[in-house]
């Protein structure tokens, strides 16, 4: 199983050489970094014909595309059939995980586990294991429904297989 988060020791997160993948909100990523997503997604769809071309209309240099093409990708790209586990703390109120439930299978993943601690001071810390289908769409879009459903007070994602 890949760790999408660093180490943690003590709570606080431990940056070494070769940690892995991150998972970052977009608004926390470099403009540069999403100018070269947005270069590939103009060359994919065949928008561009040519690194050149989709660099000059996302206004970064061909040398910034080369240098990052390979180090950034939108999550869900290569999401599909794997398994993702999820961790969340929720209010300890009836209904809560049957409307949480209600969003993954409405974004159409498979439960595969979940585990949900005895609650303490009113919060239970959930785990839950899905495994990304083709039909499942946006693993961000996920997420954000999950962490705004109400009683949720966060959502993140704990590791990626």
């Amino acid at each position: 199983m890949t760790h999408i988060c660093p180490p943690q020791k003590d709570g606080v997160q431990i940056m070494t050489e070769g940690s892995g993948y991150f998972v970052v909100k977009s608004k926390a990523v470099p403009e540069v970094l999403l100018k070269v997503v947005e270069c590939k997604t103009l060359l994919e769809s065949g928008k561009a014909a040519t690194i050149q071309e989709a660099t000059e209309r996302t206004g970064i240099s061909r040398s910034s595309f080369y240098k990052y093409k390979d180090d950034i990708f939108p999550f869900h790209d290569n999401a599909v059939g794997k398994t993702i586990t999820f961790t969340c703390e929720m209010e300890d109120e009836p209904g809560i995980l049957s409307d949480l439930l209600k969003i993954v299978a409405d974004f159409g993943a498979n439960v595969l586990t979940i585990h949900q601690s005895i609650p303490i001071n009113n919060v239970a810390s959930l785990s839950i294991s899905l495994q990304i289908l083709p039909s499942t769409g946006d693993i961000s879009s996920l997420m954000d429904a999950m962490d705004a459903l109400s009683g949720v007070r966060h959502v993140k994602i704990l590791a990626r297989e």
